[in-house]
């Protein structure tokens, strides 16, 4: 979420550059400045108010001591109907307060939802664009294969050894799920571990094992809510009216669509000590998505699975590290491609294709033989203090005695584990349809240094 003052001291620009994504600022930001106005009025009367409500009552108190001095007079029958007459304004004064305050208040959730609709504003570097088509590619990484035979796409080479089953599932589940076998099975859970370890024993990462399922508030901080409900999996004890409206309860659940969620949110409403940044957290999880804006899209395989598994790494930094540390967590999910032998190439996202809490991303895309295309398999994204404020992640800086700053958030897929799966299927399939091994996996996969035909069909 952006911060008030600056969307109100700086309009033209938030609304340059909502434009930059090709989106439309009136349609965001309606009439701001009449409901900033209006909002800030109603709080200056209600101030105002209590002000005289505050002088009447020290008047009250200087009357009442004065007309105790008195006896049986005139001037005391003055005196008590001088209090009597100010009582009756400062109730007047009581009941005008309580309208001001009821009309700041909902003024103020206004704003609030205003605020919350705007996305980031992206980073001046960022290219301006459209969509997709319009991302820079920075770097190319690895050589591409070159096959003396027609590579096939991972779902006929799963099909074919038997490790991949698709039809199964949607019997089980419906499209967009999957089933792994034998060897396949144990690729996709040789991949995790391989991705954990590297993070944590080279990269200095702390794992964690959060909870599948969060609250609204938590999906709210990360920018998931409310814009993008239709894309996630509520469970029945979701409101999804009460979503639309902003109002979100503690004890409902939604099916995590990445770890980014639970994990940022683990320090929501806390002061961090600026000793403890930059902190780094990786978690591996399964992630839900709907993919209702993605109807028709990449329906064969497992690109895009409405059930998938993740690894994920977060950061909390503060402001002026959070671009050097952007780059390190970039670099250490290219680290893991590198190691598995895989091409791939970086890709700086337009402000167009920029997500909507991300005021920068590099992805990373993976070369797919099977397909002759580049197809993301890592977003690396730094949020700056986007999400902290909707999440209220604060840090004290050392010695400091002023309010607590805003940390920066990032993350980024270390990596996505299904099209690591598949990217290693097809670019390293051989003729007679076998899948070698990568040597950096062969001790989690039991010495295994290629899958064949599986006998679990």
């Amino acid at each position: 979420m952006l911060d008030l003052g600056f969307v109100r001291n700086n309009l033209e620009l938030v609304e340059e550059k909502l434009r930059a994504r090709g989106a439309d600022p009136a349609a965001l930001l309606g009439d701001f400045r009449a409901l900033d106005q209006s909002r800030r009025e109603a709080i200056t009367r209600s101030e105002q108010v209590n002000a005289q409500i505050n002088k009447n009552s020290q008047e009250i108190g200087r009357l009442i001591q004065l007309e105790k001095q008195v006896g049986i007079s005139p001037e005391k029958v003055s005196l008590l109907t001088e209090i009597s007459d100010i009582k009756n304004e400062t109730l007047l004064l009581k009941l005008e307060d309580v309208s001001y305050k009821k009309t700041a208040s909902a003024k103020a959730e206004q704003m609030i939802q205003l605020l919350a609709s705007i996305p980031n504003l992206t980073r001046d570097e960022v290219p301006i664009g459209r969509s997709e088509a319009d991302n820079v590619t920075v770097k190319l990484w690895g050589k591409i294969p070159s096959f003396d035979f027609l590579p096939k796409p991972h779902w006929e080479l799963g099909e074919a050894l038997g490790i991949l089953d698709l039809e199964r599932a949607a019997k089980l589940s419906g499209a967009r799920f999957a089933v792994y076998m034998g060897a396949g099975a144990r690729l996709e859970r040789a991949l995790v571990s391989f991705m954990l370890d590297l993070h944590t024993e080279k990269h200095g990462y702390t794992e964690v094992l959060p909870p599948f399922m969060v609250n609204s508030k938590s999906l709210f901080g990360t920018g998931q809510l409310p814009k993008f409900a239709e894309d996630l999996f509520r469970c029945s004890d979701a409101d999804a009216e009460a979503v639309a409206r902003g109002e979100f309860k503690e004890n409902d659940h939604w099916l995590i669509p990445t770890a980014e969620v639970p994990v940022t949110n683990l320090y929501r409403d806390e002061i961090l000590d600026e000793a403890r940044l930059p902190i780094c957290l990786t978690a591996y999880t399964p992630c839900f998505r709907a993919e209702a804006g993605a109807a028709g899209k990449d329906t064969r395989g497992i690109i895009r699975q409405h059930q998938f598994q993740k690894v994920e790494m977060v950061k909390f930094t503060r402001p002026e590290d959070s671009d050097a540390e952007h780059e390190k967590l970039t670099r250490n999910a290219e680290e893991i491609l590198e190691a598995l032998g895989l091409p791939y190439r970086r890709v700086l996202l337009c402000t167009g294709d920029t997500g909507f809490s991300s005021a920068k991303t590099f992805d990373l895309e993976v070369w797919l033989p099977g397909q002759q295309l580049y197809r993301e398999i890592s977003s690396c994204s730094n949020f700056e203090s986007f999400q902290a404020r909707r999440a209220n992640i604060r840090y004290r800086a050392a010695g400091a005695k002023g309010k607590p700053e805003f940390v920066h958030t990032l993350n980024g897929s270390g990596l996505a584990v299904g099209r690591t799966w598949l990217a290693i299927v097809e670019n390293y399939q051989q003729a007679d349809g076998s899948v070698v091994i990568p040597e950096a996996l062969r001790p989690y996969m039991g010495g295994l240094e290629r899958i064949t035909k599986s006998e679990v069909q």
